[in-house]
């Protein structure tokens, strides 16, 4: 049986729950919490450019998901170059007091998939600066293996497009990364329902990110829940190892020694 207790760490982070979800889209930030707790979900992400801190401008969704009670990973969403995205997490820093970043940097506005050039060169200054570093990356197992080498304590390759639902498209990349880096596997962006969270967790992703699959279900805090049965059913399955796929049938019972009548 999977330890429901086994943990994994990232850096000097240790957690328990394989889902981590986004703070945006949600109607409230109340649903947000509920969706958090709902998941099981002990790390959050926090678009630093897109979330209000000051309150005197109006609510502020840190007074309702606390730090006190989810680890905060703010990111740089919204970012379209390394040095956006350095100044960005420089903000973060300072304003919630964590080295931990995620790192966004986009290429392309209308599919939102990052630059890898720029990703690996933020990347370099903000390890050196002391930030524990991931990174949103294209599924590319060399990008992510550069990114591995370097110090960061663990890639997020995308399923598909952020937003978009489609999940798993390409799981033989997702495989050659699990295959060949020696930190965590967080699979980010594309997830649209359960099924592809537990074929994630099958391929032996260590943990999941999604935002909109939850915040766009028609019911968010059932989906969350959903998507937290999915994310430990496909841990178990990965663990427990699955059968062997073969062409032909082979019977349930043996066929040795089956009695004549």
């Amino acid at each position: 049986m999977s330890d429901p207790q086994a943990t994994y760490t990232v850096g000097k982070y240790t957690f328990r729950s394989r889902l981590i979800i986004g703070t945006g889209k949600y109607e409230s930030f109340e649903q947000n919490l509920a969706c958090a707790e709902a998941a099981g979900a002990e790390m959050v992400t926090v678009a630093l450019r897109r979330v209000n801190f000051d309150a005197a401008k109006g609510p502020r969704l840190l007074d309702v998901i606390s730090p006190e009670r989810f680890t905060i990973l703010p990111n740089t969403a919204g970012c379209f170059s390394a040095q956006e995205a350095i100044n960005t997490a420089r903000m973060g820093r300072e304003l919630l007091d964590t080295d931990l970043v995620k790192l966004e940097v986009i290429g392309d506005e209308r599919t939102l998939y990052p630059d890898v050039a720029a990703t690996l060169e933020a990347a370099q200054v903000l390890l050196d600066d002391g930030f524990t570093v991931l990174p949103y990356i294209t599924d590319d197992p060399v990008a992510c293996q550069r990114l591995a080498a370097m110090g960061c304590p663990a890639v997020m390759p995308l399923a598909a497009p952020i937003g978009s639902g489609m999940g798993i498209r390409n799981p033989a990349n997702l495989r050659i990364i699990l295959e060949t880096v020696e930190v965590p596997v967080i699979v980010d962006a594309g997830v649209g329902t359960a099924s592809d969270a537990a074929v994630a967790m099958e391929l032996g992703a260590t943990a999941l990110l999604m935002n909109t699959a939850i915040a766009h279900a028609k019911n968010p805090l059932k989906m969350a829940l959903a998507m937290k049965l999915g994310v430990e059913a496909g841990r178990l399955a990965y663990e427990a190892g699955r059968m062997p796929r073969r062409l032909y049938a082979s019977a349930s019972s043996p066929l040795d020694g089956l009695a004549s009548f």
